[in-house]
């Protein structure tokens, strides 16, 4: 599979530093997205953790198969879904023991939003309110649910989405990296199509910027790069009011669809 990545980080127009991180690592089919908090730019430090623990563990894998897993395998998911899982479950502990171990750092975390290309399968993990999407064809879909109060509140049936994002609650979030000892992360794998384009992004995107903005983006600027500075371009206009990361993966070819890709074509018709 042929893929063209861009990607783009800005502090915004409001705050002071950059606490966003990611990672794009196309030799070895990995991308990420931390979106950090904590005081004395604690989030900024738990962020970077996050995407090096991830990186050098994903890493090793590809290199070492006999390298032990971190936490239950889930026999529903690949061999690669569940080594990004790993990760992500390694990044938790190695935040959540920085946290105990310097005060100044203490109740640092961090969102995550992780894929991996595995052939023409797209691993995603999540943890946060960062969010990916996929534009296919001419529909977008967004591939995470926000682990937030007013999210959780939307699908309770408490609260129509307008009021979530009117909500003076809308920035709480309910999962984040270094919090416990233990985190849950959600998992899926999504069959990959010619033309199909994967974004990444934090919420300094999402709260000023549409998805139907997005999507025009995504559909209007060939070069991926180009399509990261103008999402980020967007959120700044739209007041910059926090760090906006993207990563833009876009698919230029496959080796042909397999019976399941077929299927999931027609979910989306």
């Amino acid at each position: 599979m042929v893929v063209a990545v861009g990607a783009k980080t800005d502090v915004g127009v409001k705050r002071p530093h950059n606490e966003d991180n990611l990672c794009v690592d196309a030799e070895h089919g990995l991308y990420v997205v931390c979106d950090g908090m904590g005081g004395s730019n604690a989030g900024e430090v738990a962020s970077q953790l996050a995407v090096d623990t991830i990186q050098k563990h994903f890493c090793d894998a590809q290199h070492n198969a006999n390298l032990s897993m971190n936490g239950t395998y889930d026999p529903q998911f690949s061999a690669t879904t569940n080594r990004l899982a790993s990760a992500i479950r390694l990044a938790n502990q190695a935040i959540h023991t920085g946290a105990k171990t310097d005060t100044e750092k203490a109740g640092m975390g961090t969102t995550v939003v992780a894929v991996a290309l595995n052939g023409t399968v797209l691993s995603v993990a999540h943890v946060g309110d960062s969010r990916i999407y996929l534009a296919r064809g001419e529909t977008i879909k967004q591939l995470t649910a926000d682990h937030s109060l007013v999210a959780e509140q939307v699908r309770r049936g408490m609260i129509t989405e307008e009021e979530a994002e009117r909500s003076p609650q809308k920035n709480i979030i309910t999962r984040a990296l270094g919090v416990d000892e233990t985190v849950e992360v959600d998992l899926d794998e999504i069959p990959l199509m010619r033309g199909d384009g994967v974004l990444l992004c934090s919420d300094g995107l999402t709260r000023g910027v549409t998805p139907s903005e997005i999507f025009d983006v995504i559909r209007r600027e060939k070069d991926p790069q180009t399509g990261s500075e103008r999402l980020v371009e967007l959120a700044n206009a739209a007041g910059g009011l926090d760090n906006t990361t993207v990563v833009l993966v876009m698919v230029q070819d496959t080796a042909g669809l397999s019976l399941w890709q077929r299927a999931w074509k027609w979910f989306w018709q």
